[in-house]
């Protein structure tokens, strides 16, 4: 009992020393000197340069340790789980069927057995030989020559029994817990790496030095740990509620940190003035029965809360998120006639003015195309910019048909106001093109812009004072309430929950390799009927078969050259991809939107609203290259009519993993219930993907918790009413500041 006091004194002065000599913002190779280049190279690209950044490189999961089995144990027939070094992986060709596919060797202590993926040959050259892993599959084969086929491979916590070097003094032997932490990792710094890194910056005491941005008291009404020991349960949790209890500490903070900006935002757009709009229901009416349907409730509950938010004095802010073929547009151009059809303030000539900002010119030329159709019998001209070119409707000349324009005359028309209703890219923020008086703007698929050009459309010239205009921003990516709640916390939301009368769900089936026939056949009885199909593919052009990492998929121009040559001889078949000219895409559109393509073949730049109502079968190739929420809005190029709709999911890997996340777009009636069951099933991280938005997978995981959500937003609303500048708590404005610059919802 005596050396107790004694050795808590060493263990304190020990911690004293690393403190001094360690700091949160010391560069990484301060502390870790025997860094190789690639080692360097590896912490660089994953975004650590700092011990502070070492600290928050959380791991992704954690593992029991040790194998589930041997590789001696194994039975055929038995699932089992193996931990080993890979040996001599390789890509080749099946003896007889010259098939493509992958294989390795997986040796332990007990002996080794083959690994197989059949299809998949870019398994086998993503690995390396000596390479720890864990292996996760089904035997097969014999007795006498068993192998683990199509395994599904993770990197292994579990050092092999050669590696005797650590980062801490030879001879120190490792020691670990119940758990595993298995970090993301990059080539040149493996997940062992952090484990071992991880223990040095805890020996040092460093965590505990750092101080906490949330106040203890919001710490103890949800009882979450401290920052210190938040840290150490991330990275060493003894049983995994510690680590469940330290991820939901740091979920809060990140979900707390976007709510302080949210609601800092919609409490800064209170104080601001909006242009005021009349609002002529009757007018609008008139407008909206000339449209070529009847709008669905839906829409005219939209239309109606656009309306209510003109006519208040502050400038509305509202998300319109509907499925694709919901009818956005429409609503857009009822909302866009009434604005342009008022008058600016104190004059009785003249109109307010609309931009309506599109993510590509395919889609700004549609919709140009669109508006041109819904006022055709309305004397309101509609303007037209993009990279290439300025049109304007109506002609001088044919009265029924735009013209095209220079820029210079057209930003002049803009300036003076004769051109009520501009559509455009993000040509429209150019600082040459000023507004008179801008009162509405509308980002359409707004999550494909940045930040920057929303504040610029909504800060054009043409605003006076602390005027701003009315903002719509529109999305068909569905979107799950708590993200909603939490990414556009300072947006009002309208949804589009139905589709037009008539419209038909679109059949979808997931088919593996050896059923392709069967979309083949739809496609020829499709083109039989007269209508036509998309053939998506996730690359451009063939891998480079000599660069060992390059991803094995399929490619467009490859792709369309065997369809024309060995599948659809009788076709006529063309190509689109981002690398194309805007003129030759434009081309290659209008002779698919006239029937003179067949089949197009293209890479997910068609997944934006791109309207060819004749189109009614798509077959997306490589779809486990694709998130959820591209391959629905892939789905939605043919949902454009009455006729029945078909879409054909191949993917190249059709394993358990693939078709259980695959299933998803089967079983999901529309696609709110696509998010709300991926959003469940595997966090939001998989339907968009975390970097979209600029928020952490821990955070995405929160927002499968709708209490922590609304918990998060009412602390953050708390907050923000009573210290508006959060002057009294800076570490969170430090936090806030930060989410702001990092989530980036438009």
């Amino acid at each position: 009992m005596q050396g107790e006091p004694l050795m808590n004194d060493i263990v304190s002065e020990y911690r004293r020393t690393y403190t001094d000599s360690m700091k949160p913002d010391d560069l990484i190779g301060a502390h870790f000197p025997r860094l190789k280049p690639e080692q360097k190279k590896a912490l660089e690209k994953l975004g650590l340069k700092t011990i502070r950044d070492l600290l928050y490189h959380f791991p992704a999961r954690f593992e029991a340790a040790g194998p589930t089995g041997t590789v001696a144990g194994v039975t055929a027939g038995s699932e089992v789980t193996l931990y080993g070094t890979i040996r001599k992986p390789e890509a080749k060709k099946g003896w007889k069927s010259r098939r493509p596919m992958g294989e390795a060797w997986l040796e332990d202590a007990s002996g080794r057995i083959k690994l197989r993926w059949f299809s998949q040959p870019y398994i086998a050259k993503s690995l390396v030989d000596g390479m720890v892993v864990k292996a996760s599959g089904k035997i097969a084969g014999t007795t006498e020559k068993p192998y683990l086929a199509n395994p599904e491979i993770d990197r292994s916590p579990v050092p092999p029994e050669d590696v005797h070097e650590t980062l801490f003094q030879a001879g120190t032997e490792i020691e670990y817990d119940q758990l595993f932490a298995i970090y993301p990792e990059s080539k040149g710094v493996s997940s062992l790496w952090f484990l071992h890194a991880m223990k040095k910056v805890f020996s040092s005491g460093i965590h505990e030095t750092l101080r906490d941005p949330i106040p203890k008291d919001m710490l103890d009404r949800y009882n979450l740990p401290t920052l210190a020991t938040a840290l150490v349960w991330m990275h060493t949790p003894r049983k995994l509620p510690d680590s469940q209890a330290a991820r939901k500490r740091f979920a809060f903070e990140e979900v707390l940190a976007i709510q302080l900006t949210t609601q800092r935002r919609r409490l800064l757009a209170s104080k601001e003035n909006a242009l005021p709009i009349d609002a002529n229901r009757e007018s609008l009416a008139s407008f909206v029965a000339s449209f070529p349907f009847p709008p669905t409730a839906a829409q005219s509950r939209s239309i109606e809360s656009i309306v209510a938010d003109f006519e208040k004095q502050h400038p509305m802010r509202r998300l319109l998120e509907g499925d694709v073929g919901s009818g956005k547009t429409a609503v857009a151009a009822a909302t866009a006639y009434m604005v342009a059809t008022s008058y600016p303030p104190g004059r009785k000539s003249g109109t307010l003015q609309v931009a309506y900002m599109c993510p590509t010119e395919i889609l700004a030329k549609q919709h140009f195309s669109t508006f041109v159709s819904y006022f055709k019998d309305h004397p309101i001209p509609i303007g037209l910019i993009t990279g290439s070119e300025c049109r304007k409707f109506p002609s001088k000349v044919r009265y029924e048909e735009s013209a095209k324009v220079s820029r210079s005359q057209f930003a002049k028309w803009v300036a003076n106001g004769e051109i009520p209703i501009v559509i455009g890219t993000h040509a429209l923020v150019y600082k040459s093109l000023k507004f008179q008086n801008l009162a509405y703007a509308i980002i359409d698929e707004q999550h494909r812009f940045g930040k920057a050009h929303r504040q610029k459309l909504t800060k054009k010239e043409g605003l006076a004072g602390s005027v701003s205009p009315h903002l719509l921003s529109m999305t068909a990516t569905p979107i799950p309430r708590t993200l909603a709640l939490s990414i556009y916390g300072d947006l009002d939301l309208s949804l589009l929950d139905e589709m037009p009368v008539g419209r038909k769900p679109v059949i979808t089936e997931t088919l593996g390799p050896e059923k392709r026939k069967k979309a083949y056949e739809r496609v020829r009885e499709q083109l039989a009927l007269g209508h036509q199909a998309y053939v998506i593919c996730p690359r451009i052009n063939e891998p480079d078969p000599t660069k060992e990492l390059a991803v094995q998929a399929k490619s467009v121009k490859a792709e369309a050259e065997r369809l024309r040559l060995n599948v659809f001889p009788d076709a006529t078949i063309d190509i689109l991809h981002s690398k194309m000219t805007p003129k030759d895409k434009e081309d290659v559109m209008k002779r698919f939107e006239k029937n003179e393509v067949q089949i197009l073949v293209a890479t997910s730049v068609v997944e934006v609203g791109v309207n060819v109502p004749n189109a009614t079968v798509i077959l997306i190739e490589g779809a486990e290259r694709f998130g959820l929420a591209q391959l629905h809005q892939l789905r939605g190029r043919v949902i454009r009519s009455s006729n029945q709709a078909y879409c054909f999911v191949l993917p190249e890997s059709f394993g358990p993993a693939t078709k259980e996340r695959l299933k998803a777009l089967t079983t999901a009636k529309n696609g709110f219930e696509l998010a709300e069951y991926d959003l469940s099933l595997r966090g939001a991280g998989e339907l968009y993907g975390a970097r979209q938005w600029g928020v952490s997978d821990i955070a995405m995981e929160a927002l499968k918790n709708i209490k922590m959500v609304e918990a998060a937003r009412n602390e953050a609303a708390a907050l923000i009413e009573k210290d508006p500048d959060l002057k009294k708590h800076p570490l969170l404005a430090a936090l806030a500041k930060e989410a702001d610059e990092e989530v980036h919802p438009e």
